[in-house]
């Protein structure tokens, strides 16, 4: 009789002052993860929060022992999503998902029931609002994707992605630690190698709580530096 191990999973949360909603988070993908019967842990990375962010976790994580918390001294979004695709690499599978729930959980268990036949499973962000701005650096960062790797994603910063760690850990390492937007280059990869992709719409749903954390002139900024540092590793290669 062929033996099937349990296959087992890291959930990456990058954190940022998000004190009013992230006991909630928390509570509600330990509730969808435990349905699933899913061998799994909660990667939550507190990127140096300033409000009670770091106190509410450990609170409560007494009570819930597949929530792992990472406190660090923050270094931003994609530094700290990098971090958690290097650490654990030892898991067979990594999801991202960001700490504002602007995603629900609920949507999970469809990328999970198709995993063993891709490598990347996404859900491309529908439903949403968008002011100009934010819609032209989306634009921007897809156009840049298609052009330099390949084609195959959408919503190629999706922040609601099951990734292979067998696939995924070949290039965590080669992406540059400061990189600003690592998830763009994770989805150039994926098509520039033509690997197996999933892509579902799922109904994002605004920020109800705290603040966006880049915005303006920072946004601005950073997306320029997103921009340059997907090309430059595409040259790289």
């Amino acid at each position: 009789m062929e033996h099937n191990p349990i296959e087992t999973l890291a959930l990456v949360i990058p954190v940022y002052n998000e004190s009013q909603i992230i006991s909630d988070v928390a509570k509600e993908w330990i509730g969808c993860l435990d349905k699933l019967n899913i061998k799994y842990d909660i990667h939550v990375y507190n990127d140096g929060s300033t409000d009670e962010t770091l106190a509410i976790l450990n609170t409560f994580k007494k009570d819930n022992n597949h929530l792992i918390i990472h406190d660090k001294n923050n270094s931003g979004h994609g530094p700290t999503i990098l971090e958690g695709y290097r650490e654990n690499s030892r898991y067979d599978w990594i999801f991202q998902t960001d700490s504002d729930n602007e995603m629900s959980p609920e949507y999970f268990q469809r990328l999970w029931k198709k995993r063993k036949d891709y490598d990347i499973l996404l859900g491309r962000r529908s439903q949403r609002y968008q002011p100009f701005s934010r819609k032209l650096i989306s634009l921007i960062s897809r156009l840049t994707v298609r052009l330099f790797y390949g084609d195959g994603i959408w919503d190629v910063n999706s922040p609601f992605r099951l990734m292979r760690s067998s696939v995924l850990r070949q290039h965590s390492w080669s992406i540059p630690s400061n990189t600003f937007a690592p998830n763009v280059i994770v989805s150039g990869l994926m098509c520039f190698e033509k690997r197996r992709i999933f892509e579902i719409p799922i109904p994002h749903h605004g920020r109800q709580t705290g603040e966006v954390s880049i915005r303006n002139m920072k946004l601005y900024i950073g997306s320029c530096n997103s921009f340059i540092q997907t090309v430059m590793y595409r040259v790289k290669l």
